[in-house]
């Protein structure tokens, strides 16, 4: 008979791991925001990288981000080391284009931030700038068929929190135009 554990959830150690992941996949926080400041720049010319960070760093905060951040990681590590079962395997592994579960996983983070989520994520997926194009070349042997969409939609729903939180400054000041 097994020895019954008691689950006990370490909210700590859970956004350690996120960040710990992360990093060992090549991809910082820094990139992350490079990629929401990609996005917004256009729409607020004054956007610093350091502001894109923060708001990096809210979305990263969140427990079904790093969810979906382990998640995505660990199967693309098991389709690394070829322990999936095919046709699992070959799919993830080549990134099989009609495969769309990594999609899926990466449509549940931008999913907390509303549709304008949906068309960052959705831009900057078919663009792939920054670290996603270095996540998405394969000539290093690592596997991110997970990680680049969990990447591309930390940024999407970051720059998506930019724009609701910059609506909301403009609405509060009576001094900046509302167009």
């Amino acid at each position: 008979m097994s020895e019954q554990h008691s689950y006990s959830l370490n909210s700590k150690k859970v956004e350690a791991a996120t960040d710990e992941w992360l990093a060992r996949r090549g991809v910082t926080r820094d990139k992350i925001a490079e990629l929401v400041h990609f996005l917004q720049k256009d729409y607020f010319p004054n956007l610093t990288v350091e502001e894109c960070i923060h708001h990096v760093n809210a979305v990263l905060s969140k427990r079904e981000v790093q969810n979906a951040v382990l998640t995505g990681i660990q199967l693309d590590l098991l389709a690394e080391e070829g322990k999936l079962l095919e046709p699992l395997q070959e799919m993830i592994f080549n990134d099989e284009g009609l495969y769309g579960c990594d999609e899926v996983l990466a449509l549940s983070i931008v999913n907390v931030y509303g549709s304008i989520g949906f068309t960052n994520f959705g831009y900057i997926d078919k663009l792939k700038p920054g670290i996603l194009k270095k996540l998405n070349d394969r000539s290093d042997g690592e596997i991110h068929t997970f990680l680049d969409d969990i990447v591309g939609a930390i940024a999407a729903s970051a720059a998506s929190r930019i724009a609701h939180r910059k609506q909301a400054e403009r609405e509060n000041n009576t001094n900046l135009p509302l167009d």
